[in-house]
């Protein structure tokens, strides 16, 4: 398979339907007079199990891994790195399947995703903050254990789960016009992109990007694959310090219709916007997709655009940081 396509979408929705959430779409009225002439959809990730959309990629991709094994084979070991949201997802797929699970996480992540990853049974190793540390951290890992790896975005298999989520929003929003989906490594918005593309190509898809880790937007501009430069990525949005990857890139270069980057400040007021007035404790990266459809730059991008979609994608919020920024 070169490309994840809506076979293999469809596919990943009946194999995880009975272990995920149908998680619900919402409204606001007080968000939606921020932005006249428009409706804002909220598809609530955060509900979902082990709180993000990673469960849906982690568990289609490990499901399918194992469907591929004999009875008589010794039970696989699985390894990711993560900051958190995949490392639960994979984790807790994993115990469903009786596999061990080692997850290696900056050491930089909130305290709430250590104790999650923990919670579902998976060994936790730490590592710097970069991505060159959690490249050799994984290969130690797999030296030590034999762990097979699953990549939290750049696998066909994690992709087609967390197109699942575009699948649902064509069945609970009638005449959707847009969606807006967080990018990080690129997973979620290239298996929504695929999804709603396959079903509707009028239907427009943006990707929502901090300023401080804009290397999707960076390749977007340039038609090419411009990972971060190494080192530690200072954004409030932990899920998106890191760099799409050689698998989704073609997908977002075909699919996504453009990519809006938001600033610390815009991300942080979204996020308060969201606990305010619809009672949902998002953390910041699902506030990025928020500050992005509230932005100057959407605005003026989508005038012919009513019905819009935003992916709240998690809700692992670290209550210990929350302070410095409230």
């Amino acid at each position: 398979m070169e490309m994840v396509d809506l076979e293999a979408i469809e596919d990943a929705a009946k194999r995880i339907k009975v272990h995920v959430h149908l998680t619900p779409v919402m409204t606001s009225g007080m968000i939606d007079k921020m932005i006249p002439r428009r409706n804002l959809f909220f598809k609530c990730e955060l509900l979902q199990k082990t709180g993000s959309f990673k469960i849906r990629g982690a568990l289609n991709a490990v499901s399918k891994f194992v469907e591929g094994i004999a009875e008589d084979q010794k039970k696989p070991k699985v390894v990711t790195t993560s900051s958190g949201n995949f490392g639960q997802g994979l984790a807790y797929a994993a115990k469903l399947n009786s596999l061990d699970a080692y997850i290696v996480m900056p050491e930089n992540a909130p305290q709430c995703k250590f104790n999650a990853v923990k919670g579902y049974g998976a060994e936790v190793i730490t590592c710097k903050p970069t991505e060159e540390s959690r490249r050799t951290t994984v290969e130690a890992v797999q030296k030590r254990t034999g762990a097979h790896f699953f990549s939290s975005s750049q696998m066909y298999d994690v992709i087609a789960g967390q197109g699942t989520i575009g699948l649902e929003l064509l069945d609970q929003i009638r005449d959707l016009d847009a969606v807006i989906v967080p990018v990080g490594g690129g997973g979620m918005v290239a298996g929504i992109a695929v999804a709603l593309k396959s079903k509707n190509p009028a239907i427009r898809v943006f990707a929502a990007e901090p300023k401080n880790a804009d290397d999707c937007f960076r390749s977007f501009k340039s038609k090419k694959l411009i990972p971060l430069p190494p080192g530690p990525v200072d954004t409030i949005a932990d899920g998106m310090r890191v760099s799409i990857g050689e698998l989704t890139w073609p997908i977002i270069e075909k699919y996504v219709d453009d990519v809006i980057t938001v600033t610390e400040n815009e991300i942080k007021d979204a996020t308060r916007y969201i606990w305010h007035f619809m009672k949902l404790f998002i953390e910041p990266s699902a506030g990025v997709g928020v500050a992005a459809a509230l932005s100057q730059e959407f605005s003026q991008k989508s005038q012919d655009l009513k019905n819009v979609a935003v992916i709240l994608c998690g809700g692992n919020v670290d209550l210990g940081s929350v302070k410095h920024w409230l």
